[in-house]
């Protein structure tokens, strides 16, 4: 507790005074002068003590020892002209003086305010500084009592808002006595005995009387709503009508700053659409640059905001707000870059795509407005593999017409084994972890040079060498390439070059064989058309083409080489020369030749053949018929001499069987057949004449009832006519012999002399039986063969033949039907 006094001195007080009886007082102050106000300001630990008399202002500090002092003013006040402001204004000391009111700090003097009057009351409530002034001026009707006769007793009330800079309330009264500040009201009374109470209006009506004012205290609202705490919606209200004020009056420059600050509140195109109407792009373009700035601009902001500057042709404004730092970057990029493209500014959209990685804009730009095709093909090598290939498909063809060589090395890395360049990868991301090699499709980059084939076989060689099993269409297409440099080069070394080097790519199997026939049929390329034929089996196609070509010895080649293949060939071949009107004795020579060898053709169908050529004598055949004939005369010769072996045979075989049927036979044999020492009871007898000594059959027969001696011969026999049974149901395998031969009678006869027409009955004994001779007699039975013999007129084509074949047929018959091997079983007597 701080106490002054009119000598001047002013006693502090510590403790309790109504409990402590041992409180601590003290002179803090002594001087001349009385003292007229005292106030404590207390901030944070620490204590200050204001002291004002009519001729200084100090400050003491409590919070320290010995209470240092500091003299802040040499102008004081009188009694009751001192107060303390409340914490919203930092605690401040006010001294109002007659010319100024005066605010202190606890170590210097802050500001003044010059209100005129003899002060008599100053006091502070609620951020207001009351003052009471005596009124110099004549008598004047009190507000609140009568007309007063002496000037010196009116007095004036004045209510100022210091923060807002104005007068809240001012009246005259009739000798006030005190003001009190209670409930937010202030409360006045005066001698006469009578109070006021001064009510403060609500912010809303203080906002009205504002607006409504001729003088439109706009300023002094805002300030008043933001003293009273008013929420963002009431201030942005303001903000707008005091916008319009300034529109009204002209002033642009201070309605954009008044707009910008209802950002949020008021809807943008409510202020582009003034501002467009006026033509004030560089207020315009200041409102669009504050609404990027707080992120609430979209796609036609930003659009109207680019052609504001363009329209400006404020270059570094432009620069500034396209290369503001990622984090700030409060706009579509996308748009920014369109805009920019179409108002030619295409060093800035090409900055601001590359920076924010829009791939598909900086290519297009760099492509068809600056040309520069280095510099895109650059910037695809750097991105990602995915993005790098869609691209490439993209504009593959434009940069391939004007970088050829390097959009080809491009194209090589990106189907073999990409990797991007390192700047990329760190842009795109550097925690993804290792980079995965991938790879493109060749064949989908082929279309890219369409018009570069120097560069596509380049590329193609390439693809082939790193990767052999590349597509089919990879192959085909660099074979297309080798075939027309081929059929464009008029030097012969570097066409036999090209030669080969087609010819190897179709001896890789990897190109597909209709394709490859095609092309090179298209470029009439004979050596890979005659590889091609001779790769697939097309012997036919071989000599057609040689025909075509009128190669007449490349067609008695292709017969030779592949007529063993398909002996059609030297048939075909003898009808191609038989058709030609020209001298081709010499290819019909060696066609007959071949055809006579190997007995390809019948000779009427020969002499057919050669009818249909006017130019053909009868000396082009006249050999040909000679050695024919000799052949077929010694082939009778031939067949009539076996007949007559044949005849003989059967002839010997019909006397040895009846032999056996009429007499006995008798055994002569001394040795046996088997160990060739003499013959010893028991022995064993067969009617094939061999003779055994028992214990040497026994240990050398597979069978009782066979000679061992002639086992193998009777079953070679017996596997001949089995076979040919088996052969009975083998209709296709007839057939196919028939279709192939060129003599089907020949074939048919052979098949009769088999016996393949006829039933076959073998009669054998059974195993293990002992025949005598009285079962040999039943056994004789030709009957037993069911055989029929055709007549020999059957078979007039062949006659020879056929009869060959018969008696052959008949021999082995009756040979399986007698059963010379047939064992007996004599027991001799001695």
């Amino acid at each position: 507790m701080a106490i002054g006094f009119t000598d001047g001195s002013v006693v502090l007080t510590k403790g309790d005074i109504t409990r402590d009886r041992h409180s601590k007082t003290l002179t803090l102050h002594e001087g001349t002068c009385p003292i007229t106000g005292l106030a404590f300001r207390q901030q944070s630990k620490v204590t200050h003590l204001f002291v004002a008399t009519l001729e200084k202002v100090h400050c003491y500090t409590l919070s320290v020892k010995e209470y240092p002092k500091l003299e802040l003013d040499t102008h004081g006040c009188a009694l009751r002209c001192s107060a303390l402001t409340d914490p919203s204004q930092d605690s401040q000391f006010i001294v109002a003086g007659d010319e100024c009111v005066y605010l202190y700090q606890p170590d210097e003097r802050g500001p003044c305010f010059a209100f005129d009057g003899h002060k008599l009351l100053a006091h502070w409530h609620r951020g207001y500084l009351l003052l009471l002034t005596r009124d110099t001026k004549s008598p004047n009707k009190s507000e609140f009592g009568s007309r007063e006769t002496s000037p010196s007793e009116k007095q004036i009330l004045t209510i100022y808002d210091l923060d807002n800079k104005f007068i809240a309330y001012s009246a005259s009264f009739d000798d006030i006595i005190d003001v009190l500040a209670e409930w937010g009201s202030f409360y006045i009374l005066t001698r006469d005995g009578k109070m006021f109470v001064l009510q403060e209006k609500d912010t809303q009506t203080k906002l009205e009387v504002s607006f409504r004012s001729q003088k439109n205290l706009f300023v002094m609202a805002i300030n008043l709503a933001k003293s009273q705490h008013l929420d963002s919606d009431g201030l942005s209200e303001i903000f707008r009508q005091y916008g319009d004020h300034l529109y009204v009056k002209g002033d642009h420059d201070g309605a954009i700053q008044q707009y910008i600050r209802t950002i949020r509140k008021l809807e943008p195109s409510y202020v582009i659409r003034k501002f467009l109407d006026a033509q004030r792009i560089h207020n315009l373009t200041a409102y669009l640059q504050a609404l990027h700035r707080q992120s609430l601009a979209n796609a036609d902001h930003t659009t109207l905001l680019l052609n504001c500057y363009t329209k400006l042709k404020d270059s570094s404004k432009l620069e500034e707000f396209i290369k503001s730092s990622e984090s700030e970057v409060h706009f579509d990029v996308e748009i920014a870059i369109k805009v920019l493209r179409q108002a030619g500014y295409h060093s800035h959209a090409v900055f601001l795509a590359e920076r924010h990685q829009h791939h598909k804009w900086y290519l297009k730009i760099q492509l068809e407005d600056l040309k520069n095709y280095q510099e895109a093909l650059r910037y695809i090598g750097r991105l990602p593999f995915d993005q790098a290939e869609s691209n490439m498909k993209r504009y593959g063809k434009t940069l391939m017409h004007h970088v050829p060589d390097g959009t080809t090395l491009l194209l090589k890395g990106l189907c073999t084994d990409y990797q991007p360049s390192r700047d990329a990868m760190e842009r795109d991301s550097l925690d993804r972890g290792p980079a995965v090699a991938k790879k493109a499709n060749s064949e989908e980059f082929i279309s890219v040079f369409a018009n570069n084939p120097r560069e596509l076989r380049a590329f193609l060689e390439h693809m082939i060498e790193v990767e052999p099993f590349s597509s089919q269409g990879v192959y085909d297409t660099l074979l297309e390439l080798r075939l027309q440099d081929w059929a464009h080069e008029q030097d012969s070394e570097r066409k036999k070059v090209l030669q080969g080097a087609a010819l190897s790519l179709l001896r890789s199997d990897n190109t597909v064989f209709d394709k490859a026939l095609v092309l090179c049929q298209m470029h009439n390329f004979k050596e890979g058309v005659l590889y091609l034929y001779e790769k697939g089996k097309l012997y036919q196609q071989i000599m057609h083409y040689h025909m075509q070509n009128e190669e007449y010895g490349k067609v008695v080649e292709a017969c030779k080489r592949y007529g063993d293949q398909e002996v059609c060939l030297w048939e075909q071949a003898l009808g191609y020369f038989a058709r030609k009107e020209e001298d081709c004795k010499a290819y019909i020579s060696q066609v007959l030749e071949h055809i006579d060898q190997n007995n390809l053709m019948p000779p009427l169908l020969v002499v057919q053949t050669l009818a249909h050529n006017s130019t053909a004598t009868l000396s082009v055949i006249k050999d040909y018929l000679i050695n024919k004939l000799q052949r077929e005369s010694q082939q009778i010769e031939d067949d009539e001499r076996k007949i007559r072996q044949y005849r003989e045979e059967t002839a010997h075989l019909r006397a040895e069987i009846q032999e056996l049927r009429s007499s006995a036979k008798i055994f002569q044999k001394t040795k046996c057949s088997m160990c060739n020492s003499p013959l010893e009871l028991p022995s064993v007898h067969f009617l094939c004449s061999h003779s055994f000594h028992q214990h040497c059959f026994e240990s050398y027969a597979e069978s009782e009832a066979e000679c061992p001696t002639c086992t193998p011969e009777n079953r070679k026999v017996m596997d001949m006519l089995r076979a040919q049974d088996q052969k009975r149901d083998l209709h296709d395998h007839f057939t196919r012999q028939l279709r192939c031969s060129n003599d089907g009678f020949s074939v048919v006869a052979d098949y009769f002399g088999r016996g393949v027409f006829n039933k076959l009955t073998l009669v054998t004994d059974p195993p293990g039986s002992k025949v005598g001779v009285g079962s040999l007699e039943g056994t004789m039975d030709t009957t037993a063969c069911n055989c029929t013999l055709l007549p020999f007129s059957h078979y007039h084509a062949d006659p020879n033949q056929a009869g060959l074949a018969l008696i052959f047929y008949f021999q082995i018959v009756l040979f399986s039907t007698v059963g010379l091997c047939r064992s007996a079983w004599f027991n001799s007597i001695v």
